[in-house]
């Protein structure tokens, strides 16, 4: 049997696009995995009712054994329904990744990380206001591989509105964390209202603050997210005209503003080839 997967056209590390799939709509996993989006997941925590845990991991179980491959959305450390999602998951050879609900400390993420044999990628969905206050010490934990923001728990837990300027601390903070811990940039909290014009302009708030991907919940907000999370027409302009410059000045720094510019040229045509953007 040919295992179905996700196009990998870039890694998980750069994945821009995550789309959140219920576990119940089995019916949607092949079209998910063969849509836009840079990484799916099946979502066996909040979008599935406590009584249908049970059923609802066996499916995705069933799912990742045959000819299924995706990330999975697991229930937080603290819950009754943690040990039976990693006792489960262990071993299924679908099984791309985990992400963990809740994440208010190192300990989880690990502790997850372990009980699935230490193999599975682990991306510490960060919710609550202690959750942000720890997320320099997740973010160095042991199997921790990203941290993605869920900003809808995030504004239940702290009163915040949804202003930009409001979200701005914690979205810096995974930010910050993420770069003291060694990991990739976070990756947002997804967009509720309809339409690509909201999609866009909170994707360029993301954007504009580091972040590297986001949330998906429909499969056809993945194509406008790719588009603002990777280099646009006027990044690569600049970058192949600076590189050009440069390299006619003989490849020697010129001054203190080079240094910064150069890495960041080349940053821009590394993800240009691994986005394959022309």
């Amino acid at each position: 049997m040919v295992r179905s997967h996700l196009a990998q056209r870039v890694s998980s590390e750069l994945a821009r696009s995550w789309l959140l799939v219920s576990a119940r709509e089995t019916t949607r996993f092949e079209d998910a995995t063969g849509s836009a989006t840079d990484r799916v997941i099946l979502d066996i925590e909040d979008a599935i009712d406590p009584m249908r845990k049970d059923s609802a991991r066996a499916g995705v179980i069933a799912w990742l054994s045959g000819a299924g491959s995706a990330w999975v959305r697991i229930n937080d450390r603290a819950s009754d329904f943690w040990a039976a999602d990693v006792d489960g998951l262990r071993g299924v050879p679908g099984l791309q990744g985990v992400v963990l609900a809740k994440v208010e400390s190192a300990t989880a993420v690990t502790e997850t990380f372990e009980a699935l044999g230490g193999r599975v990628p682990v991306v510490a969905l960060i919710e609550s206001a202690l959750g942000i206050e720890e997320s320099v010490a997740i973010a160095r934990a042991r199997g921790a591989h990203r941290l993605a923001f869920g900003s809808g728990d995030y504004r239940r837990d702290t009163g915040t509105s949804t202003d930009d300027l409001a979200m701005a601390y914690p979205r810096s903070k995974l930010v910050v964390a993420s770069r003291i811990g060694g990991l990739p940039g976070p990756i947002d909290g997804p967009t509720v209202a309809p339409g690509h014009v909201p999609l866009r302009e909170q994707a360029a708030v993301a954007v504009s603050l580091g972040m590297t991907g986001k949330l998906c919940l429909f499969a056809e907000q993945a194509p406008v997210v790719n588009e603002a999370f990777g280099p646009s027409a006027s990044d690569l302009s600049w970058a192949r005209e600076f590189l050009l410059d440069f390299d006619e000045a003989g490849g020697a720094v010129r001054d203190g503003s080079d240094p910064p510019r150069l890495a960041r040229a080349r940053r821009i045509q590394e993800l240009a080839r691994a986005f394959a953007i022309a």
